[in-house]
């Protein structure tokens, strides 16, 4: 699963997620992608098996790649815990995801194929999301 090597610091604040993605709104490298329309935190663990699923669907022709990388953690206490004593140990990464953001990009399949495996793919994402493609130049 995707986590980083090492961060400045152990935790981070929960924070809220505002306003419209301003980097990654375009497709950079696939023909297709897969274009995020609301805000949510997507943890390490969905978007793997997103990609899983995609990989598979694909049967492992042509390219993905992926857009977002989970860089924030997130703390959680143990059960049956008492208030108070501190703030959790961290527990899993999450990528904090805006509206617009392209998530996956595909290329070197069929217009057909990329939609399937994308669709299947946004099935393991709690996001609503919408296939998008290059415009012919």
């Amino acid at each position: 699963m995707l986590q980083p090597m090492r961060t400045k610091f152990r935790k981070a604040h929960k924070g809220r997620i505002h306003g419209l993605a301003t980097s990654g709104v375009d497709l950079a490298f696939g023909q297709f992608g897969l274009k995020a329309l609301e805000p949510e935190r997507v943890t390490a663990r969905q978007i793997e098996a997103a990609r899983r699923a995609l990989t598979r669907h694909m049967k492992r022709s042509g390219r993905v790649w992926i857009r977002i990388f989970p860089d924030v953690p997130v703390s959680k206490k143990p059960l049956e815990v008492r208030m108070g004593s501190g703030k959790g140990a961290p527990e899993f990464w999450v990528a904090r995801v805006k509206p617009g953001r392209i998530l996956f990009e595909v290329d070197g399949v069929t217009a057909g194929l990329a939609r399937e495996a994308l669709a299947l793919a946004a099935a393991k994402l709690p996001i609503k999301t919408r296939f998008v493609e290059r415009i012919a130049e």
